[in-house]
């Protein structure tokens, strides 16, 4: 399930896609969204650790995106801010770890299904990218093209 911290980080970028390269403030993008302030700053400091945004200081300072908003990635995002996608430890490709509870790994029903799920949520969501998905100028049509 996407996390509040998520889906607050996509809102977020979603504002900044569509600003015009200008930069904004954590205060202009909370009011906008409703999100709270303390809340995104976190947030923001995550995306900016993870190369997603940039950010200049000072009284004309802001954040805004690292890279044009085609080139970033719904998958990449998800995976900064609530880390894999997999919806359990044993079908992760970068948090793999075996279950306690499984007998048999090799054949396991529930391991083959989850890696299924965590396949077809990577597909889409890599394959998406900030522009389709923030309704700018040169958006595409989000679900032919993702799905």
């Amino acid at each position: 399930m996407l996390s509040m911290k998520a889906k607050y980080a996509l809102k977020a970028l979603i504002v900044l896609a569509n600003n015009d390269e200008t930069l904004l403030q954590i205060k202009t993008i909370s009011e906008k969204e409703n999100i709270p302030h303390k809340f995104l700053e976190t947030i923001m400091q995550e995306l900016k650790n993870s190369g997603v945004v940039n950010s200049k200081r000072g009284i004309f300072g802001g954040y805004y995106l690292s890279q044009p908003p085609e080139k970033i990635s719904i998958g990449n995002v998800i995976r900064t801010i609530d880390g894999p996608l997999a919806p359990i430890r044993c079908a992760s490709v970068t948090a793999y770890e075996k279950c306690e509870d499984c007998r048999d790994e090799t054949n396991c029903a529930i391991k083959k299904l989850m890696i299924k799920v965590r396949n077809s949520m990577a597909d889409i969501l890599d394959r998406c990218t900030l522009r389709e998905i923030s309704g700018g100028k040169e958006s595409l049509d989000f679900f032919s093209y993702c799905i």
